[in-house]
């Protein structure tokens, strides 16, 4: 599997919480919106069980150290 097709979940923070919006695949969470302030499982990790979190700018890079 490619990193682009790895599952991932994307939460966004509502007060102070964190919140599930669902589960995608690496590269439709690249594709959402800039404006949308979100976070995903690390790729590394089981998306809907771990606590580890990345920005979408850390995903763009933790995919683009994949390809090298």
């Amino acid at each position: 599997m490619t990193k682009e097709n790895t599952i991932v979940e994307v939460t966004v923070k509502l007060d102070g919480d964190r919140t599930p919006v669902g589960l995608m695949n690496a590269e439709q969470a690249l594709a959402l919106p800039g404006e949308m302030d979100f976070e995903v499982s690390h790729p590394d990790h089981e998306a809907g069980v771990t606590d580890t979190f990345i920005t979408k700018q850390e995903l763009v890079e933790h995919i683009a150290a994949g390809d090298q």
